[in-house]
């Protein structure tokens, strides 16, 4: 018996992987994150599997499920929003199922700051521009912030941000990040990517508190902030430049 730990993707059912989709069809057992994961990708499941959405559960009952099926031989199928690498709760699911001593995999999603990039037909690195991504968020209740992971820390380097969990903090984004990339500096809201009810808010740090209040969202959103999201004057990369050698090219 497995727990297998599948990336769900951002919210389009058809972002899910071929290998995630194939694991849902031969799990018996599908745990799932209800509030988050659309139902359209539980049709790859058996007919007669045991689907149990975990957004009302603790984890002490999430971990039921799973010494339930380990103790009648059923692989599980663990579908979680977005990828499993930021932001998932998959540490302490792994944590408890070391401690039991029951196996498990990981199979990768669409991460959600990936499907907001491409909603909004930008790259998020550009020559020159910016050449880091950093992911983060905010203090919340769920958990705060290690002392060091500051937005003004990150914003001091010029990166493009990508702010999860913080669309109720923007006034504070905005706040804290202005004086390093000015006012004028591009901001985007990427609300329920790839979902039918995607919406995309584009301004900048004087302008996107306006326009989130008068188009209000109040989860399952994403706050990009940096110059490489308008970014129009940047020079090639030599990648391809003619005169750029490398082995694939004579």
């Amino acid at each position: 018996m497995t727990v297998h730990f599948i990336g769900a993707g951002p919210g389009a059912a058809d972002l899910l992987t071929l290998r995630g989709r194939d694991i849902l069809a031969r799990c018996p057992v599908c745990l799932f994150a209800g509030s988050i994961v659309p139902r359209e990708m539980l049709v790859h499941c058996p007919p007669d599997a045991r689907l149990v959405d975990t957004a009302p559960l603790s984890l002490d009952e999430i971990e039921h499920e799973y010494r339930a099926a380990h103790d009648a031989g059923q692989d599980v199928a663990r579908l979680h929003s977005g990828d499993l690498a930021i932001y998932s709760a998959v540490a302490e699911q792994i944590r408890r199922l070391e401690r039991l001593g029951i196996p498990y995999t990981l199979t990768p999603g669409v991460p959600a700051f990936a499907a907001a990039a491409a909603a909004l037909q930008r790259e998020l690195t550009v020559p020159e521009v910016a050449q880091s991504v950093v992911l983060t968020r905010v203090s919340g209740r769920a958990s705060a912030m290690p002392a060091g992971e500051t937005l003004a820390a990150f914003g001091a380097t010029g990166a493009t941000l990508v702010i999860h969990l913080a669309i109720q903090a923007l006034d504070r984004i905005v706040a804290e990040l202005t004086p390093l990339y000015g006012p004028e500096c591009p901001v985007a809201i990427a609300v329920r990517v790839s979902w039918p009810d995607e919406r995309i808010l584009r301004g900048t740090l004087a302008s996107i508190s306006a326009l989130l209040a008068a188009e209000p969202a109040e989860r399952t959103a994403i706050v990009l902030v940096g110059p490489a999201l308008e970014a129009g004057r940047f020079r090639d990369s030599a990648l391809y430049d003619a005169d750029y050698r490398r082995r694939f090219r004579e």
